[in-house]
């Protein structure tokens, strides 16, 4: 029994050694096995920050688009409104200048001086322009200008400009003369 003693004396710091590895390997794979979930957390964790980010970011250009979209739209929808008068008196010109009897045209006059404020609206012929200053014919009446284009039977000039009241009536007419 001396001899065991004596032996197990003997290998006691060498069972220590072990032992006390082998609770630092399973102490240092714990460890490690924290650092590499806790990276993985973070990983995650960044993962879906940048997926937030990136989520917010379509979001945000998805709102901007659509903001543009329903500007340009109403700027369209603005400039259609603008226009809508011009290509009405155009179309007033075109049919009282090609009426078929003098009863046509009267009746297309009558209806083409609703558009204006008054049937003494004036009409000014810009005859020549150049460096931004025009030249007028003598000045007229949307009246008379209708009743010359009944009576010549020609075509009208192109409508320049186009002046309204606050009730949308045209105020002032401007043709440049072709």
């Amino acid at each position: 029994m001396k001899y065991n003693t004596i032996r197990f004396l003997r290998t006691l710091p060498r069972l220590t050694f072990f032992a006390l590895f082998v609770a630092l390997a399973s102490v240092g794979t714990a460890c490690k096995s924290k650092k590499k979930a806790m990276e993985v957390d973070a990983g995650a964790a960044e993962r879906e920050r940048l997926e937030k980010e990136a989520a917010l970011k379509r979001q945000q250009e998805e709102e901007a688009r659509k903001k543009r979209e329903a500007e340009e739209r109403a700027a369209r929808e603005a400039e259609e409104r603008k226009r809508a008068p011009y290509a009405k008196l155009e179309g007033y010109f075109n049919s009282i200048s090609s009426a078929s009897s003098a009863d046509a045209a009267n009746a297309s006059i009558n209806e083409a001086l609703t558009l204006f404020s008054s049937s003494e609206t004036p009409v000014l012929i810009v005859i020549h322009e150049a460096a931004g200053q025009k030249d007028y014919d003598r000045p007229t009446t949307i009246r008379n200008y209708l009743n010359y284009l009944k009576d010549q039977k020609k075509k009208a000039d192109k409508i320049g400009e186009l002046k309204f009241d606050g009730s949308g009536k045209i105020t002032e007419v401007e043709l440049v003369k072709q």
